[in-house]
């Protein structure tokens, strides 16, 4: 890689830039390695433990006293607590005994502790006899792209080589959903759902849009709220004044308008400051969930193949297939199974053909390493359209708000080859280069309480 201070007329301030950025590298470089080091040793105090506790009657707690001793000795030197050092310890026993293929990859410098860590996450599920397989395709992936992006391709491999498959382990698990009630402090309490991840996903979707625009909002119903207050002053009436004090002086985070939504939802049906309180349709009772799920042909034709809900984690084939039959409105996207090319677009809504197919053809934000599900992001010409840029996929890409700010206002610049193909260049000339991600068959279902109750059972998905 050319660094800008190679580059012929390469400013003074990029140099320094370029400079920083290779310290930075060399340093996690080195922590890296001190830190392989590391996980070496606490493997060791974990053999030893065996060591200690071998021929013992009581093998089990034996070994567990001996981990505990040891962990304790080694959290005095390390001023951590012996219970901190023993989960250490634990977790370096599975790294170098059970992946030393991952170890050896992140010890060349391909990939980093990160990647490890979801490496590891991820094969907690796979079985031993097949975890070589695993670890080999997993290192693969994982030098092509970043921990957050790799996290759901490898989650769904280890659930494709594990012996019950994903449907059946998922039923089980939606048998234990539950809501609790865990008491805080301060007069704050945590109300936690356990849920089927789509349902959660959409849950929290519907309302993060609500707040936004609840908070989006703010100025015009503040207006509205003012005329009805003048119009209502005239009869001496004070609902309509109370409700424009209300709007003017609101100034609450999108967290904290979440929870009130949410609040509202739950304990009146409606949420407050905003017209869905008084008619059946207003403009947030409109708002629907939205999630964005890529799925395997296969499993629309009854294959138990694991699904992946873009920006989260796997979800089961029935869950995507009854969604895939059952929603009223969703995009599907369908692509050749061995080249991987776009075969055809199709939709059971009107939609705006050209963000339908960059939603379906990108998946998430096209920053490298961003993952935010393409619903999400903003449509951004890839060349200015304000310098003449066209308005064709060619020259289209989803970027989330965060990434398409930095694309406009900082030095960072890209350019689109074919195929859909982003090459990134930072400010001090670093290039990284975004394919666009495989595609299966992709859909972006609006979900409502009326048709996630009404989901064929059947889970029969509409033809091709």
């Amino acid at each position: 890689m050319t660094s800008t201070a190679e580059l012929p007329g390469a400013d003074p301030d990029g140099t320094a830039l370029a400079d920083l950025v290779y310290e930075v590298a060399g340093v996690e470089r080195r922590l890296a390695l001190v830190q392989i080091v590391q996980l070496r040793l606490l493997a060791c105090a974990g053999r030893l433990a065996e060591q200690q506790a071998a021929g013992a009657s009581a093998r089990v707690q034996a070994h567990e006293m001996a981990v505990r001793a040891i962990s304790a000795e080694l959290g005095g030197a390390m001023k951590v607590s012996d219970r901190t050092v023993q989960r250490r310890i634990g977790e370096a026993r599975i790294i170098v005994d059970d992946y030393p293929g991952v170890l050896a990859a992140w010890e060349r410098g391909e990939i980093t502790r990160s990647h490890v860590m979801v490496i590891v996450d991820a094969g907690s599920v796979v079985p031993a006899d097949v975890r070589a397989a695993f670890e080999s395709e997993a290192i693969a992936r994982c030098r092509k792209d970043t921990p957050n992006r790799v996290r759901a391709g490898l989650e769904i491999l280890a659930q494709q080589m594990h012996p019950r498959s994903f449907t059946e382990r998922h039923e089980a698990a939606a048998a234990q959903r539950c809501v609790r009630l865990i008491p805080g402090r301060d007069g704050m309490s945590d109300l936690t759902a356990t849920l089927p991840t789509v349902i959660a996903e959409g849950i929290h979707d519907r309302l993060t849009r609500q707040a936004r625009a609840i908070i989006d909002t703010r100025g015009e119903r503040a207006d509205a709220a003012t005329a009805a207050a003048e119009d209502a002053a005239n009869g001496g009436e004070t609902r309509a004044d109370d409700r424009r004090e209300a709007i003017s002086t609101d100034a609450r985070t999108t967290d904290q308008v979440r929870a009130d939504v949410f609040t509202d939802l739950l304990l009146a049906g409606t949420p407050a400051l905003d017209d869905t309180r008084d008619t059946t349709a207003g403009p947030l009772g409109a708002i629907r969930a939205r999630v964005q799920v890529v799925i395997p042909a296969l499993s629309i034709a009854g294959a138990e193949e694991p699904c992946d809900l873009v920006g989260r984690s796997p979800i089961d084939a029935e869950t995507a297939r009854q969604l895939a039959g059952g929603t009223p409105t969703w995009e599907r996207l369908v692509s050749d199974p061995v080249r991987g090319t776009v075969l055809a677009v199709d939709s059971y809504r009107v939609p705006m053909p050209m963000r339908r197919y960059l939603q379906a053809r990108d998946q998430h934000c096209r920053f490298p390493g961003c993952r935010m599900a393409a619903i999400r992001c903003e449509i951004d010409h890839t060349y200015d359209a304000a310098k003449g840029g066209k308005t064709e996929t060619g020259n289209l890409g989803c970027l989330c708000q965060r990434h398409h700010s930095m694309k406009q206002f900082t030095a960072w610049r890209v350019r689109q080859l074919k195929g859909g193909v982003l090459e990134w260049t930072s400010p001090v000339g670093r290039i990284y280069r975004e394919d666009a991600p495989t595609p299966a068959v992709g859909f972006a279902p609006a979900l409502s309480p009326a048709s996630v109750g009404t989901i064929d059972p059947a889970g029969e998905a509409p033809p091709f």
